[in-house]
Order: C-alpha cells, then sequence, then structure tokens
C-alpha cells in the first residue's frame, strides 16, 4: 500500500527495491498505483478513499486469478490506513502485515498536510492557519497544496481513518517497522501505546526498529537498504 502525495514519489525507489528483494526470494510482488496518482489513469483531485480501496481489492482479485493462495500487505505510511480499512472483504486471505512507519491518526497526518499550504502562504508574504485552509476546502469543496488537488471528499475519508479503531479486524500477525536515526531508542509514545493496545486485544505484533533516514521525507532520494533485507527476511522465513 502505498504512501500519500510527495511522499508516494519519495518511496518509489524503496518500494521498487523491496519488490526486486522479494522477487529474487521467490515471493511475487504487486506495486499498485491508485487512481490520480503515479502512471494510473485519472487526476488526483478525483481521488477518493473508496475508489483506492476498490483499486486494491482489484489487485487482490488479479492475484487470485494468477493463482494465488494468500496474500501478504506490504504498507508505507499513510497506506497502513488503507491496508487495515482493506481488511473486510479480499479474496483472498491475508496471512501477514507489514507496516513500514505506519501512520496512526489520519486526522493528525491531514494536519499536517494542510501545514503545508500554510507555510506556503507565510513564505508568499500571507497569512493562514490550518483552521482557515479547512474552512477554505469546506467552502470550495478542494484546496491545492504541495501541488495536489485535495478533494474534500477524500480529506474527509482521511481525517476518519485510524489504525485504533480497527483493532478487531486484525486477525493476523503483525509486523512493525520502524526507521529510526538510532534504533535503540524506544518508539514514540503514540506507536508504543498502540503497539500495547493492539497486544492487548490479542493482536500478534512484532516491533523492529532499523537505522535510516527517513526516506518518504528525505530532500533527495534515499535509500534504506536494513528496511528492504529486514522486510525480505520476514515474508520469507515460514508462518508460524
Amino acid at each position: 500500500m502505498p504512501a500519500f502525495g510527495e511522499e508516494m514519489n519519495k518511496s518509489r525507489r524503496m518500494a521498487a527495491l523491496l519488490g526486486r528483494s522479494l522477487a529474487e526470494g521467490g515471493i511475487p510482488t504487486l506495486l499498485p498505483d491508485l487512481w490520480g496518482t503515479g502512471d494510473s489513469g485519472g487526476d488526483f483531485a478525483d481521488a477518493r478513499w473508496d475508489i483506492w480501496r476498490a483499486d486494491l481489492q482489484a489487485a487482490v482479485g488479479l492475484l487470485r486469478d494468477l493463482g494465488a493462495r494468500s496474500v501478504v500487505l506490504v504498507a508505507l505510511r499513510f497506506g497502513a490506513l488503507l491496508a487495515l480499512d482493506l481488511l473486510r472483504g479480499l479474496a483472498l486471505p491475508v496471512t501477514r502485515l507489514v507496516l513500514w512507519q505506519p501512520v496512526i491518526s489520519g486526522s493528525q497526518y491531514l494536519t499536517q498536510f494542510l501545514r503545508l499550504r500554510v507555510a506556503s502562504a507565510l513564505a508568499e508574504g500571507g497569512g493562514a492557519t490550518v483552521r482557515a485552509v479547512r474552512e477554505e476546502l469546506e467552502r470550495l469543496g478542494s484546496v491545492e497544496i504541495g501541488g495536489y488537488e485535495l478533494p474534500l471528499e477524500l480529506a474527509q475519508a482521511i481525517d476518519r481513518a485510524r489504525l485504533d479503531a480497527v483493532c478487531p479486524e486484525i486477525t493476523t500477525p503483525v509486523h512493525w517497522l520502524d526507521v529510526a536515526s538510532d534504533p535503540a531508542r524506544p518508539l514514540v509514545s503514540p506507536a508504543q501505546q498502540l503497539v500495547d493496545d493492539w497486544r492487548r486485544a490479542g493482536v500478534c505484533v512484532a516491533v523492529v526498529r532499523v537505522r535510516g533516514d527517513a526516506f518518504w521525507a528525505t530532500q533527495e532520494i534515499t535509500e534504506v537498504p536494513e528496511l528492504v533485507a529486514t522486510t525480505t527476511r520476514v515474508l520469507t522465513m515460514p508462518a508460524e
């Protein structure tokens, strides 16, 4: 499951490296381009949560038609919200979830995205607030942020999305892979709280921290080889 907006573009290299690594390990991999993103049809202004979910369901259906009997979902950042929403009604059983630096709260993530508009306005000598941008989005039905025309309907769906709201749907092992400059340091508090909550609810969660830079947000395209190697190792080992 891809990241969102510019984070997706920054992550394409890492997604391709993972696909190649898994293929070398004997695991066929499908890298989807959601509607209005990448090389897919449509414009970003036409993107909707339900369309993206349908795209991913169709991708799993294609894998089934090609002979797959189960599927593993690997999701980066915002993609984790989509992946967990996707657990209901797939054409194949999900044997593992691999979450790369997952976004926990869609509302907080949307706020961070809207701040790009605020920063742009300040750089141009104007003034803006996140609240004002949200009001403009409600009034106009879409706003342009960092080169992306964000539609209101998609923004509302992101606002509602939360990892901790779908815990009962998680019946498969979760591998939470966290990238940090210092892997010896603990997870940030919200992430650790969610992991603890999942575990108390009976979800099998394995947390692995790997050394590297935040490749989805760096100025230059960045690779984190340890993340690719760890993910490949997780997915090529026998399921328990």
